[in-house]
């Protein structure tokens, strides 16, 4: 099954220190007591993220790099991360967010309890499987992309367009495309949600 999220019905939601905005593409089981969060931030300057303990944090700069600065001597002080580059961390570390190029998005997965799910960004081009899973989040960056499956259901994506796939499908076009494989079935998703001051 295929299922097309209608970005319009999208909201930026205003940090509390004003150095960014959240959109949530996507939560569940609901949109405040959520197990795991899709979010696309826009962080315009420096700032720290928000706490949020018992959490699992995987995200990816979007326009530009990004520096994640630590104060747990647990981990390394700074991470450094290039466009569409992964990160995985403790949410409850909160570090705070420095941009060497200036202002970029940020497309946010959180995951807590017995959420499980893994974050991907890459270029697309030409077609590329996406193997059995529970649940396929896709999120068109830039360029476009068809997903079609064995049933010959289809769905057209341009840049900015976000769905949902289940079962095996086929991914194919050019571009850059960002992923979140679920490895257990989510509960039921919200397209809009609060969020919490900070990213």
């Amino acid at each position: 099954m295929l299922q097309h999220l209608s970005s319009p019905l999208l909201q930026d939601e205003p940090w509390a220190n004003g150095a960014g905005t959240t959109t949530v593409l996507a939560a569940g089981p609901d949109a405040q007591a959520w197990r795991w969060r899709i979010s696309i931030a826009r962080v315009v300057r420096a700032a720290d993220f928000s706490n949020h303990a018992d959490t699992l944090r995987q995200l990816t700069p979007l326009d530009g790099r990004l520096q994640l600065h630590f104060s747990d001597a647990s981990t390394p002080a700074v991470l450094r991360l290039d466009r569409l580059q992964v990160a995985r961390f403790d949410g409850g570390l909160a570090p705070r967010a420095s941009l060497p190029d200036g202002p970029t998005r940020v497309f946010n997965l959180m995951t807590r309890a017995d959420a499980a799910a893994t974050l991907l960004a890459r270029p697309l081009v030409g077609a590329m499987l996406l193997p059995e899973a529970p649940r396929w989040f896709v999120h068109v960056l830039t360029g476009h992309a068809e997903l079609r499956q064995a049933s010959d259901e289809r769905l057209d994506l341009q840049a900015g367009d976000s769905a949902w796939a289940t079962d095996p499908c086929r991914l194919s076009g050019y571009g850059e495309v960002v992923l979140v494989r679920f490895d257990a079935q989510p509960p039921a998703s919200a397209s809009t949600a609060s969020t919490a001051p900070g990213a």
